[in-house]
């Protein structure tokens, strides 16, 4: 893990002490900003390979920093974890589920395990993030996309057989509560 940045954008001195206090020590170089002007800067030159982006930032907010991350290909694949000590701030811009704009979410205050939880999830998101293609490879082959709609068909199914099976399950449980609640 030397050698990985991470990028901690927040206002509170106490906040990205307080990250820079839970992560590992010596397993990361720790990159700090105090305003959203500053993380864009740190952004670009650096190329963290995690951020934490404070949501209500001065200068330039978190919000315009995600837009400017989002909007840039190779920035937009770095893993992100938006902090806020007012999601529904955040749910008013992004609406949840947060995992759909390849993100991760932590509420502040927040204590070790959280963070390491919603680092351990941004991580993962970024890696599921689709790669932006190229405009020329944006047009469907000849029967591409029938592939495509039969392979989405047949996980269709699949999945349908795994609910059906959940829904069998269930009412088993039930059936098995009621029967020792008499």
């Amino acid at each position: 893990m030397a050698g990985q940045k991470i990028l901690v954008i927040d206002d509170s001195k106490v906040i990205r002490l307080r990250v820079r206090e839970m992560l590992p020590q010596g397993n990361f170089e720790i990159l700090e900003a105090k305003d959203g002007e500053e993380g864009l800067k740190l952004i670009r030159q650096a190329r963290p390979n995690l951020i934490m982006l404070d949501f209500l930032l001065p200068k330039v907010s978190g919000w315009e920093v995600y837009q400017k991350v989002q909007a840039h290909p190779e920035l937009s694949k770095i893993p992100l974890v938006i902090m806020s000590g007012r999601e529904e701030e955040v749910m008013e811009k992004i609406p949840k589920p947060f995992e759909k704009h390849f993100f991760a979410f932590i509420a502040k205050p927040f204590e070790k395990k959280q963070l390491t939880e919603a680092i351990k999830s941004a991580m993962v998101l970024a890696k599921k993030k689709p790669v932006p293609e190229a405009p020329a490879a944006a047009a469907p082959t000849s029967g591409g996309g029938a592939a495509e709609i039969e392979a989405m068909t047949v996980k269709m199914a699949k999945m349908q057989a795994e609910i059906d099976a959940l829904k069998k399950q269930m009412t088993q449980v039930i059936t098995i509560i009621k029967q020792k609640l008499k």
